[in-house]
């Protein structure tokens, strides 16, 4: 954008603000004349330095002129003197004849020489280059002396089959058979020059990085060879024939390109490529090897930085070359090793493997674009999804083929259980599992990975909930066989039902104690995932070992039928109790000998709880009961089954759960006006319990029927002005099974 024009009046009225600075009208014209007369003397020196330069520029213009013009006339002049020949001079054609025959008679001669010296020479030059062969990461003494004479060689050969282009098809194939001892050693040559290109690391190694600089050197000669000779192709196709003919050089086209730059890259690839594939092939049937013995790689790239790159030129980039060659390689290699089927343990070192590389070479300086493509493809992970992968095969496998067999001998039942060093019933599967597991989570620990632990913990986990299922099915399937065809089925199932009890408990032990290595290795993220997962086997192996014991239970009161049901019947009061509490101490002989103690323990309980339910829903279910030898038999019950129980657990225990007999008891031998005082007590331990009560009540032979209705009416009045509820903890009488009225009725 222009700056704004300033008029003299205003350029003036900036420095004349006030009536003052009219006293400095005249210092002002003095400064304004000094700045006039300087910037004159600029302009007048500037217009003299523009006119000056303008002068010389046309003195040049016109020496120019002059110069081309003196030129032209000299070309005529040439071309005058470049006219035919032979018209100005009378013997010019003789004077061409006698100089082309001499021209022909030494070349010829030459030729001659050159063809009878060719066998000597290359003689000489075969020796040096079996000499040089012998030892391949030699010093090779005689490569560029090789070089240069096979050069000159070469290019006679070259040129003499030119010449011999116009001959006749005989001389032709005479000369070929004379050069074909030279063409076979520049095959040999070649192939030397490949293997050498081989062998620059070994080279390097052997301390010759001259025969490297040497071999480079011959390839950068052949190059530029290999470019003239493509140079004079082009230009002979886009020029004239007559013009073409003028240079002697565009006759010599015969050359055949080496390319060894080209062969050079190439020989290094597949020297790089076949010592990547021996290294595998050596450890092919053992990868781990493999992996742990590939520090000769980076060991590689230290030597090809510090020896190798100096003996080339920088065009050749040597060294992103190298690398490049190594990745591939390195990443076919590993390719073929991931697709083949490899232990679990392979895969995580493998994957650790991964890492650890692309972690050294980032130490060694390599950029990430000469690592292409990434090993694998980038897709590393999936190696831990093919380890997870393997893990479940294996573990569903090896599972599946223990359950067979446990499950077998289970239901077959033609030998009794194994007896374990403790005395106790068991059998092999909880330790032969946990081994399994164990040798997978090893594997998992060593990867160092949290998600991956988490994850075989997860599957762990699945895999024992699956066997704990199957149990559980089994257990079922064969206690209703055995309640339902007796007679059909194995024996021993009380024994394997103790057996596998014993299994579970011990599997939960397992468990807790891998709970317990794992959490110490996890991050906080892990240890509740570990936790959720081992829990719930845990929880899964004593839900499996109480089925068991309740299938204990069962059994004995299987047996106990006939008995059971004759409780508060007529036979009743004969003492039938006694046959219930010695079938039941038959059986907890047999199980005390080879059962855990704490299942013991559990298995005490529950079958005193047993008895009481299927004792009190006899009660609640019975018919008149014969007052007072009802409860006279309700005492002598409750003593021969304190005495059995007594033996089996704690006498405080055993009474606190028989308390409830024993209210019962008080309510069956108050008096009428007493039995309020009763309920009362029971009521406040067990809940009210009305249909329970009034069955009890009414079912009394020394109570009438207005009786136990008023005993009734009074209980339900306290019931509801005390707001009398059921405990908060649900007791034993909320299991028991109270029949309707009409039922009731109907028995009595």
């Amino acid at each position: 954008m222009a700056a704004p024009t300033v008029s003299a009046a205003q350029a003036i009225g900036e420095y004349l603000q006030s009536p003052d600075d009219l006293v400095k009208v005249a210092a002002f014209r003095k400064k304004l004349e000094k700045e006039k007369a300087s910037i004159d003397a600029r302009l007048k020196t500037g217009v003299k330095e523009q006119l000056e330069a303008t002068r010389q520029g046309l003195s040049k213009l016109l020496g120019t002129r002059d110069n081309v013009q003196s030129i032209r006339d000299e070309m005529s002049s040439i071309e005058g003197e470049c006219e035919d020949m032979s018209i100005k001079v009378a013997t010019f054609d003789q004077i061409s004849r006698v100089s082309m025959v001499h021209r022909n008679f030494e070349s010829t001669e030459e030729m001659v020489n050159n063809l009878l010296e060719m066998a000597t020479r290359l003689d000489h030059l075969e020796h040096m280059l079996a000499s040089d062969s012998r030892d391949i990461i030699g010093p090779a003494p005689n490569l560029l002396i090789i070089h240069y004479h096979l050069n000159q060689l070469e290019r006679f050969r070259n040129h003499t089959m030119h010449e011999a282009k116009k001959a006749s098809p005989s001389s032709q194939q005479t000369l070929t058979r004379w050069f074909e001892r030279l063409n076979q050693f520049i095959t040999r040559f070649d192939e030397y020059i490949v293997e050498l290109a081989k062998n620059i690391l070994p080279l390097v190694r052997a301390g010759h990085a001259d025969v490297v600089v040497r071999l480079v050197k011959i390839a950068e000669v052949e190059g530029k060879e290999d470019e003239k000779a493509l140079v004079m192709r082009f230009v002979k196709k886009a020029a004239k024939l007559d013009a073409a003919l003028k240079f002697k050089s565009l006759q010599a086209n015969a050359r055949v390109l080496k390319h060894y730059r080209s062969k050079i890259q190439k020989a290094i690839i597949e020297s790089i490529q076949m010592k990547m594939e021996d290294a595998y092939k050596q450890d092919e049937d053992n990868p781990l090897q493999f992996l742990e013995s590939s520090t000769w790689i980076y060991q590689d790239i230290l030597r090809i930085e510090k020896d190798v790159v100096p003996c080339f030129p920088a065009d050749y980039d040597i060294f992103s070359h190298f690398i490049r060659e190594y990745h591939k390689s390195l990443n076919t290699v590993i390719t073929k090793m991931a697709s083949k089927k490899i232990e679990a343990t392979t895969m995580l070192s493998l994957y650790e493997w991964l890492k650890e590389y692309k972690s050294n070479m980032k130490e060694l300086g390599i950029a990430p674009e000469m690592m292409e493509p990434p090993l694998l493809d980038g897709k590393e992970q999936n190696l831990i999804e093919d380890y997870l992968q393997l893990i479940i095969q294996k573990l569903d496998e090896w599972s599946n083929n223990l359950m067979k067999t446990e499950l077998s001998e289970f239901t077959k039942r033609e030998e009794p259980p194994e007896i374990d060093s403790d005395g106790m019933y068991g059998t092999q599967g909880a330790v032969i599992l946990f081994q399994m597991v164990n040798q997978q989570v090893d594997l998992a620990i060593e990867s160092g990975q949290g998600a991956i632990l988490a994850r075989v913990i997860t599957e762990v986990n699945r895999v024992m909930r699956g066997i704990q299922e199957q149990w559980t099915k089994t257990v079922d399937a064969e206690l209703k066989k055995q309640i339902e065809k007796p007679e059909e089925v194995a024996g021993g199932l009380v024994e394997y039902c103790i057996a596998l009890a014993n299994d579970q408990v011990k599997s939960a032990d397992y468990a807790e104690a891998l709970l317990a290595r794992m959490e110490p290795l996890v991050s906080e993220k892990y240890r509740v995932t570990i936790n959720e997962s081992l829990n719930n086997a845990i929880d899964g192996y004593l839900d499996v070992a109480k089925k068991c014991m309740q299938t204990l239970i069962d059994i004995i009161f299987n047996d106990l039928k006939p008995a059971t049901k004759a409780l508060f019947q007529q036979g009743w009061y004969d003492g039938i109790i006694h046959q219930i509490v010695e079938t039941m101490r038959d059986y907890m002989a047999d199980y005390q000998s080879y059962l855990n103690s704490a299942l013991l323990e559990l298995l005490v309980e529950d079958l005193l709880d047993a008895f009481l339910l299927t004792y009190l829903n006899a009660l609640a279910n019975s018919p008149k009961l014969r007052m007072p030898a009802a409860a006279e038999r309700v005492r002598e019950d409750i003593n021969e089954v304190y005495t059995f129980f007594n033996t089996l657990s704690s006498a405080q225990d055993v009474e606190n759960r028989l308390r409830v007999l024993e209210m019962i008891l008080s309510m069956l031998e108050a008096s009428k006006d007493m039995v309020f005082l009763s309920f009362w007590a029971f009521a406040k331990e067990y809940g009210p319990n009305i249909g329970f009560v009034e069955g009890l009540i009414r079912s009394r032979s020394d109570v009438d029927r207005s009786g136990g209705g008023e005993i009734m009416d009074s209980i339900r009045r306290k019931v509801k002005d005390e707001n009398l509820t059921d405990p908060a903890e649900p007791t034993i009488m909320k299991k028991v099974t109270v029949q309707n009225v009409f039922t009731r009725f109907l028995r009595q």
